[in-house]
């Protein structure tokens, strides 16, 4: 998706902080939308 700015932020660390931030963002907006 945003691979261009993951390795411009470096390295395997940021694919691995990048799906944790999605994950993160995914619970959040689903726990918001079954509010």
């Amino acid at each position: 998706m945003m691979g261009g700015f993951a390795e411009g932020f470096g390295g395997g660390f940021t694919s691995t902080a990048a799906i944790l931030v999605l994950f993160i963002l995914l619970v959040i907006i689903s726990k918001t939308f079954l509010i």
